[in-house]
């Protein structure tokens, strides 16, 4: 069935962005940090765990999530994740210690967000096909100006109203974006192409047959994927986690500039998602993937330099920013060529554990590393280091043979 009998599928796009933009704000998670330490008397590695818990929860939930809208779509099951991570957000506004803001807005929202974050990507590759780099970084450019929008917003409602209040308000805000953007998601029909379309030949990295969740896992090269997109993502999600201490305590900006880098991130984070993505369609996906690698290399080593040279601040968000953004554009489209769409969800879901184990050991590490040391240099150089081998692996990671064992 060709494109021009059936729903529009550019409308993909604008739900895909509505939905992130609210899931995306758990990048701003850096202005709440110093707040929650000075109102629930913790130390800054405990004021790290609800964002560390959410990181974790969030991949987990994808697998989930993935394998639900593979069997029910996407509009029913973003819906409920969208309920789920309001109602994170709003228990997370009783939270009187670090234990229940931990449950609730580090597990109960991680889950929704989890559950909603897979679908418009499983969307989009089965409605865009011809476009996969592209429409993966369109549909994740959402999630990636998040903090963006809602970093200043936050700041600004925190310094009004305290941090609580604002987790009960941004809740609320999130629950009605997600659910009207969830009514434009759907799966296309049976046989669907894009008009003037046809596959190419199953040769290089794109393949034409499905691999179930099970022979995926049996293919060497998710193992090696997985492991590069751990490194990528533990790289990022440390620096964003810590944007706004790293900004203060290294660069010496107040907390309004801090915000601001938080921002500034966030608009590179989403606009390196487009970028990556789009180049990946013409460069091909693992030597994209090499450029990022290096790149987010170089940059974090950069943050050597903050405390004599600030200007590197902004440099290093910049450059990271864009390449974790690029990351998360194009992983999806990866899994999609080597293992097929139709189990695209529960696919990808496996593959975005990695997000959460980076996540997770980054966010704790790093915050002790600087409790330790009194600096973070050496969690600057264990992630250099990481990004520089998986740029080496991922160049020689090629797609998985076309014939696959029986499901």
């Amino acid at each position: 069935m060709t494109e021009n009998k059936v729903f529009n599928r550019w409308l993909i796009v604008i739900g895909a962005l509505l939905i992130q933009l609210c899931l995306g704000a758990i990048y701003a998670w850096s202005v709440f940090r110093k707040p929650l330490e000075t109102a629930l008397n913790i130390t800054s590695t405990q004021a790290s765990l609800p964002f560390s818990f959410v990181l974790i929860f969030f991949a987990l939930a994808t697998v989930v999530g993935g394998r639900l809208q593979d069997r029910f779509g996407p509009r029913i099951i973003s819906m409920v994740g969208g309920i789920l991570l309001a109602l994170g957000m709003i228990l997370a506004s009783l939270a009187h210690n670090i234990g229940m803001l931990i449950i609730a807005y580090g597990i109960i929202s991680g889950i929704g967000i989890g559950f909603t974050y897979v679908c418009p990507i499983s969307a989009g590759v089965k409605w865009f096909p011809d476009k996969r780099g592209l429409i993966t970084g369109l549909a994740v450019a959402g999630f990636g100006a998040g903090a963006l929008i809602v970093g200043p917003l936050a700041r600004a409602m925190i310094d009004s109203i305290g941090p609580f209040p604002t987790f009960r308000y941004l809740g609320i805000a999130y629950l009605v974006l997600i659910l009207i953007g969830a009514l434009i998601l759907r799966n296309p029909p049976a046989g669907y192409k894009p008009a003037n379309w046809n596959p190419p030949q199953a040769t290089g990295g794109i393949q034409h047959t499905d691999f179930s969740a099970g022979q995926m896992l049996s293919t060497g090269q998710f193992w090696l994927i997985w492991l590069t997109y751990f490194a990528g993502c533990a790289a990022g999600l440390m620096i964003i986690g810590q944007t706004s201490p790293i900004a203060q305590e290294l660069a010496g900006f107040n907390k309004q500039t801090a915000a601001l880098g938080v921002s500034v991130l966030a608009i590179f984070n989403a606009l390196g998602r487009i970028f990556w993505g789009r180049i990946s369609d013409s460069l091909g996906r693992t030597r994209a993937l090499f450029l990022m690698f290096l790149i987010n290399a170089v940059a974090i080593l950069g943050y050597f330099l903050i405390p004599s040279l600030p200007f590197f601040f902004w440099i290093g968000i910049a450059l990271v920013g864009s390449s974790f953004g690029g990351y998360l554009a194009i992983y999806p489209a990866v899994t999609a060529d080597f293992y097929g769409t139709k189990n695209s969800g529960i696919n990808y879901g496996l593959v975005f554990t990695a997000y959460g184990v980076g996540g997770l050991l980054s966010n704790i590490f790093a915050p002790r590393i600087k409790e330790i040391t009194g600096n973070y240099n050496a969690a600057f150089m264990i992630t250099a280091i990481l990004c520089l081998i998986a740029g080496i692996i991922i160049i020689t990671v090629k797609s998985p043979a076309a014939k696959k064992r029986p499901a």
